[in-house]
């Protein structure tokens, strides 16, 4: 059965804010990347380059809290209402295609489903209603 998160994005503050979350929460920060280890991302600044594409910290049994550094050098402006997305953490493949297709119905895809660099089965819509969803399956790492 598929998991729901919540994933934050932040104007270059994900590192700050996540050194804080921890104190609160406790915890150890996992799945750390910054930007320059992304593919295509030679053109950043040395500033953006070591900001953060993703980091998550576990909190509880239940909840996962994931974000980003949403960097308007690569073309991703942040303002409120577009800082946050619910993530779903689906079980197979097939999962995630199905819950992708049936969320992006009426909606924008952003980002289609796909084999992404990190290993991951991804893809990223905003719902009909405005609410912005992104699909993630995990496959198991050998």
């Amino acid at each position: 059965m598929a998991k729901v998160n919540v994933y934050l994005n932040f104007t270059g503050t994900t590192e700050e804010a996540f050194a804080f979350y921890q104190t609160v929460f406790g915890g150890e920060l996992t799945g750390l990347m910054r930007m320059k280890d992304a593919p295509g991302t030679d053109h950043l600044s040395a500033e953006d380059a070591g900001k953060i594409m993703h980091v998550a910290l576990p909190i509880g049994e239940n909840l996962v809290l994931h974000a980003t550094d949403a960097l308007e050098s690569m073309g991703h402006p942040l303002t409120v209402g577009n800082n946050f997305n619910l993530m779903v953490e689906a079980s197979s493949k097939t999962e995630a295609d199905q819950f992708f297709k049936e969320l992006s119905a009426g909606g924008q895809i952003n980002m289609p489903m796909q084999d992404t660099f990190w290993g991951d089965y991804y893809g990223a819509l905003t719902d009909r209603f405005g609410v912005q969803w992104m699909i993630d399956y995990e496959p198991p790492r050998q």
